[in-house]
């Protein structure tokens, strides 16, 4: 067929009698067609939020919109022939592909350094072993005296070396130093100085060693690409290496010193809060002591001087602090999970500003369900009770692919069980009713994006149900789960934010700010009672509680950084990227 011009094109279709756009038929459809769009976004959770923006924010959102128009034109098209990321990777590149493909790209974006600047206000879901900077794991293992390296079996082949369990301990005694961790003459669990075995390493000496425990203890790139295996397989690996590093992290040194890099990091990605999970099941060694100490509560008494030496420090001044919310292991027997919650009222006594929940970890598809778990939950809210203390739930639920299986309906129990959040809540879309009660509870959703594509729920962003969730008006935060065994290779969240900004065409800065803001509106600061958590949430800023005063500060960092984006970003500013940039 004969190609027209533009204008033969137009001719042609009057001639045909087709109505252009200009028509008042066609501009009525139109108009009725917006404002259908229109009526349905005031049901989104972000509505108030953006009706409600300062001429300064609204500008600075029409800016970022923009250069993630201009980017999406550039950087994520596969003719956009560039070496930005330097990958040389084949196939399509487009926006919102899968994390781990995108993520040297993303990096080196402008949205990617807008996105770093942002306030993020409180990290409301993480597991604190997954929390490490590994860069700086990797060299403390060395610089700290007495670490040493134990196996369950020999590692003398490559296959073993990739399925062998491994852990590390403290010794007081240097052990023998003439036993191989890599022949077949090792004994299983005997210690081996740490620093002997990497320069032994037969696969590259340390440089090698230090590749190869990498590897074991994150989710590799190809590992994340595998979705065809399915999300047991993935979960497999991710299960194993919680135990390796919290076997260095135990360790008080490395704990105390961990801990303060861990809100350094925080603090420079805007994040001012954080409410901390730990499941506590590999025993915390004090400082030269090869006994592991009975329980927990040193540990915990580690963490809270750690927190205040933090917010006294010069650089820590602007950081609001950090709670735990005490998690057991969702599969563990009646025993070990009362056991467990024993400890967590115990401690609970022992540090009141520190405890601010309870929660169950684990896979949900293989642990067991929350309606399995009922004995055990009201065994607990009775012993906390009869202690004069008072834990609140913030439960795992709906991590799972299910419609209508038993983790699926972990929903129904986290609902009807009182939780004021709800971790990752991936299928609750499929629930119409239940996302009205969490509507009407003011219950927010923990979302971790980049969590749900590597643990296999999602094949990338672009499939995500959150803004299933946003578009009826549910509350949301975004999370970054476990960054450290995930790729994020930081502590920080600004990869989801990144993430979700550039696969959701509805959400926008704008949509970014809300999750912020609710982030802070939904942190649990101190305790309080059921009651008294609905009445501060629905005040908002307007209160006069420490949640209040949180939200006008994220309040008016949010109005500064508008400000930085409107001065950097602004109309005089050349939005053309610049590849060598």
């Amino acid at each position: 067929m004969e190609q027209l011009s533009i204008e033969d094109e137009e001719e042609w279709a009057r001639e045909q009698g087709v109505p252009s756009f200009e028509e008042p038929m066609i501009q009525r459809y139109l108009q009725g067609r917006d404002a259908l769009s229109a009526q349905e976004k005031k049901q989104r959770s972000d509505h108030a939020f953006r009706e409600t923006l300062s001429p300064m924010a609204a500008e600075a959102c029409a800016i970022v919109s923009q250069i993630r128009y201009e980017e999406q034109q550039t950087i994520w098209t596969s003719e956009y022939e560039n070496t930005l990321a330097g990958d040389g990777k084949e196939g399509d590149i487009y926006p919102g592909m899968m994390f781990q493909l995108a993520r040297e790209r993303m990096e080196q974006s402008k949205l990617f350094k807008i996105v770093k600047k942002m306030p993020k206000g409180a990290l409301l879901h993480c597991h604190l072993e997954a929390m490490v900077n590994l860069d700086w794991l990797v060299e403390e293992m060395f610089r700290e005296e007495g670490i040493h390296i134990e196996a369950e079996a020999p590692l003398s082949t490559g296959a073993l070396r990739e399925r062998t369990n491994f852990s590390f301990r403290y010794q007081k005694t240097p052990a023998s130093s003439d036993a191989s961790l890599w022949s077949e003459a090792y004994k299983p669990k005997q210690l081996i100085p740490v620093a002997q075995a990497a320069d032994s390493f037969p696969e590259g000496g340390r440089d090698g060693f230090k590749a190869w425990f990498r590897s074991r203890v994150t989710i590799t790139v190809d590992e994340t690409l595998k979705h065809h295996h399915g999300p047991n397989d993935i979960w497999r690996k991710f299960t194993s290496c919680f135990g390796k590093l919290a076997t260095l992290l135990y360790y008080e040194p490395i704990f105390r010193k961990f801990l303060q890099i861990l809100f350094r990091d925080l603090l420079e990605d805007g994040v001012q809060y954080v409410d901390l999970r730990a499941a506590f099941v590999i025993p915390y060694y004090k400082q030269g002591s090869d006994t592991p100490e009975e329980g927990y509560a040193d540990l915990i008494g580690a963490l809270d001087e750690e927190i205040e030496k933090f917010k006294a420090s010069e650089e820590g001044k602007r950081f609001w602090g950090a709670r735990l919310i005490w998690t057991g292991i969702r599969a563990f027997n009646t025993r070990q999970i009362i056991q467990n919650m024993q400890e967590c009222i115990l401690v609970k006594t022992l540090y009141p500003h520190l405890i601010a929940g309870f929660d169950l970890v684990g896979q949900e598809d293989l642990g067991r369900p929350l309606a399995d778990l009922t004995p055990e939950l009201f065994w607990f809210k009775k012993a906390c009770m009869q202690e004069g203390v008072d834990i609140p739930f913030f439960f795992h639920a709906g991590e799972t692919l299910g419609d209508g299986s038993e983790t699926d309906e972990n929903l129904f129990d986290a609902v009807l069980l009182g939780t004021r959040r709800i971790g990752h809540g991936f299928s609750l879309y499929k629930h119409p009713l239940l996302i009205d009660m969490v509507k009407e509870k003011k219950i927010l959703v923990e979302s971790c994006p980049i969590s749900n594509e590597v643990l296999r729920l999602t094949g990338s962003i672009m499939s995500h149900p959150l803004p299933a969730l946003l578009a009826r008006g549910v509350p949301v935060a975004l999370c970054n789960d476990d960054p450290a065994i995930l790729g994020q290779g930081n502590s920080g969240m600004t990869h989801d934010f990144w993430q979700a900004l550039q696969g959701w065409e509805n959400l926008g800065l704008e949509g970014l700010g809300s999750m912020a803001e609710n982030s802070v509106r939904w942190a649990t600061f101190h305790d309080c009672s059921a009651k008294e958590w609905v009445q501060e949430i629905k005040n908002g800023s307007f209160g006069q509680s420490i949640r209040a005063k949180r939200m006008k500060e994220w309040s008016h960092d949010w109005e500064k950084f508008c400000q930085w984006v409107v001065m950097e970003y602004g109309a005089d500013v050349d939005l053309d990227l610049d590849p060598e940039e």
